[in-house]
């Protein structure tokens, strides 16, 4: 595993979390480094961590284990419904330290809630917050919102919380939150293009950011190397079929091997991944292999050039032969033997870390960097954050084009998240 050094920013917030029991809430741009933050952590924490996440890809993604199986709780609203544990889980909860939460921002706050009564309860320290847990999160609330449920879930969210997003839960009456904000962005270096997008992500676009956005997306894209990031699954569903077939010969179709209990058809990567040479291909893992350093990272597209055993891939200009990779899926346990948490691996996802990549959806390109990407945004964009985040996967100005011009409407900011996000503030030196 290589380590990626971390700038004096994160350190102070990673020396925040270890030195204090203090909650956190780890936010910032898109390009900030917040995984590079939660990784390290994962690594090099002294504590006795969790890490849960609210999918089961974005669990894999941190080699975590989802909420609802780490706390073992029942899907949809959980309200003041009883909680039931056994002794094994009330053993695994009492030997949390910390619980890291990434993706939060999907959380809802019945869920939180929940997970402050579990701990409660499990703990038998029903007057202390998380049962005396530190809870320490991971997200950015102006990218991805929670999923709103049925007709009964948002009457119920309607009458019983501010919102339905995690910093609404009835917890955080009671319990301190941290609020940190990375600020130093990695993945931009144009200051122009960061300041750019940081209008987007607020709702403060004037009309000369749209005017420059609108006149840089409006020339034609290259006929290749470039990646469509579309708001609806069946366009990229389209486009990636058709380009597919435009070309000469036979598909071939790599079969997953998947052992164990996966929860679900919840792969990170294609079960049965259909390739022919001179496809345009997206790694979906960072290189581990490479003896001089990263040959690509998650995200980097290139194109297919051989089909044999392996599959080789041809980016910036360099061939690589690309083996299958294997995705873990944790689950969380208590040893009585040693009188510590564990973290076993329950089932194993074996596929080449490749994608078609000629499109793939605004919210699948959550957490990549591109060079260059066409952004199609359909009649409209219609989700909070769409815009933003597709803007801020690229890493200059240069590399966008866009479908069709940005209206205001495509740029959509939830008060609720303006609301909270006032409230940001620096953390100052961990003592």
């Amino acid at each position: 595993m290589q380590a990626v050094p971390l700038s004096a920013e994160q350190q102070e917030v990673f020396d925040l979390i270890e030195t204090t029991m203090e909650h956190v809430f780890v936010t910032g741009r898109a390009g900030t480094g917040k995984s590079t933050l939660l990784n390290h952590l994962s690594w090099n924490t002294s504590k006795s961590i969790v890490i849960a996440a609210p999918t089961g890809v974005a669990a894999l993604n941190v080699g975590g284990q989802t909420i609802h199986s780490l706390f073992r709780l029942p899907i949809g609203v959980i309200a003041d419904h009883p909680i039931d544990q056994n002794d094994q889980l009330r053993k695994l909860l009492n030997a949390i330290e910390t619980l890291v939460i990434d993706e939060v921002s999907m959380v809802n706050a019945d869920l939180m809630d929940a997970m402050d009564r579990s701990l409660r309860q499990a703990r038998q320290r029903p007057h202390e917050s998380f049962g005396g847990v530190q809870v320490v999160m991971f997200g950015d609330p102006y990218q991805l919102a929670p999923v709103p449920g049925d007709g009964d879930e948002r009457a119920y969210f309607a009458d019983t919380y501010r919102s339905m997003w995690f910093f609404d839960a009835k917890v955080w009456r009671d319990a301190d939150l941290r609020i940190v904000e990375l600020r130093q962005v990695h993945r931009q270096q144009d200051e122009d293009f960061r300041f750019m997008l940081n209008a987007v992500r607020h709702g403060q676009v004037t009309a000369e950011i749209a005017g420059v956005l609108n006149t840089t997306g409006a020339r034609t894209p290259p006929e290749d190397g470039v990646i469509t990031l579309a708001s609806r699954n069946d366009a990229v569903t389209r486009i990636n079929r058709v380009a597919l077939e435009r070309l000469p010969g036979r598909a071939l179709t790599a079969n997953a091997e998947v052992s164990g209990d996966f929860g679900g058809r919840n792969f990170p990567a294609e079960e049965a991944l259909a390739l022919k040479v001179g496809a345009q291909v997206m790694f979906l893992r960072n290189d581990t292999a490479g003896e001089r350093g990263m040959r690509w990272v998650n995200g980097t597209i290139g194109t297919v050039t051989r089909i044999q055993g392996n599959v080789r891939v041809e980016v910036d200009g360099e061939e690589f032969d690309v083996e299958p990779a294997t995705w873990e899926r944790y689950r969380y346990s208590y040893s009585a033997t040693t009188k510590q948490l564990k973290r076993d691996i329950v089932a194993e996802f074996t596929q080449f870390p490749l994608r078609l990549a000629w499109a793939v959806t605004i919210h699948k390109s959550q957490g990549k960097t591109y060079d260059r990407a066409v952004v199609d945004l359909g009649q409209r964009a219609f989700s909070p954050g769409q815009t933003y985040v597709a803007l801020s996967r690229l890493t200059s100005l240069d590399g966008l084009y866009l479908t069709r011009a940005l209206r205001p409407s495509d740029i959509i900011v939830d008060p609720d998240v303006q609301r909270f996000m006032a409230d940001v503030r620096h953390p100052p030196a961990a003592g």
